[in-house]
């Protein structure tokens, strides 16, 4: 991630929140064959003192990895983005650029056993399943999904530092963040991108000092 301190954010809240609110990222590790990278759900270990993470690799992401408990790692959450016209903003010369949210959490993977690794796969389902009208628990498909969860590997990611940015169009007056939030909360019919629209309108909100 860069290392300035434009668009940073300082609140290891907001990144507990977008890890829960994504619940995907990209698993990055030096492996012993060079860098790895894989696509996980994830979610929050809510139990756990300080930011810890849950994920599972299908096999044998994990060997490939090299997940031993030791070696550091960087789980990259990834939250909305999208394209920002310099037509939206109403005066020219003026450039595109791309708004977004994404937080880097390094630490390290500790993998875990079969009962650890099914209770995760379990809070995965519950996690999303659970918003369905008419859900569908693993419980409910126990015997086949014991056979599938034997394919995969729990793993516990233990944060020791991290990095958040929110860029949102701070660097705009604020009437021309409006009209960019305008333009991605429907406005613009190519490039609408409604849950950015929403981190704006957030970001708006909350701040009194945009001018």
């Amino acid at each position: 991630m860069i290392e300035t301190p434009d668009h940073a954010v300082p609140d290891e809240q907001w990144v507990r929140d977008l890890v829960h609110d994504e619940g995907w990222g990209v698993l990055i590790t030096l492996g012993d064959r060079g860098l790895v990278a894989s696509h996980v759900p994830v979610l929050l270990d809510t139990h756990a003192e300080g930011l810890v993470v849950l994920g599972h690799l299908g096999r044998p992401d994990d060997r490939t990895h090299g997940l031993d408990g030791e070696r550091e790692s960087l789980l990259v959450i990834t939250g909305p983005y999208g394209y920002v016209s310099p037509g939206w903003y109403g005066y020219s010369p003026a450039l595109p650029t791309w708004n977004y949210l994404a937080a880097h959490l390094h630490g390290v993977a500790h993998p875990l056993d079969a009962a650890a690794t099914w209770d995760v796969l379990g809070a995965t389902v519950d996690r999303w399943e659970g918003t369905q009208p008419t859900p569908v628990p693993m419980h409910d498909v126990e015997h086949y999904a014991r056979r599938v969860a034997a394919g995969a590997t729990g793993f516990r990611f233990v944060v020791d530092r991290w990095q958040a940015k929110a860029k949102l169009s701070q660097d705009k007056p604020r009437a021309v963040a409006e009209r960019v939030h305008d333009a991605l909360a429907g406005g613009d019919p190519v490039y609408a991108n409604p849950r950015l629209a929403a981190a704006m309108r957030a970001e708006l909100d909350r701040r009194d000092d945009w001018v």
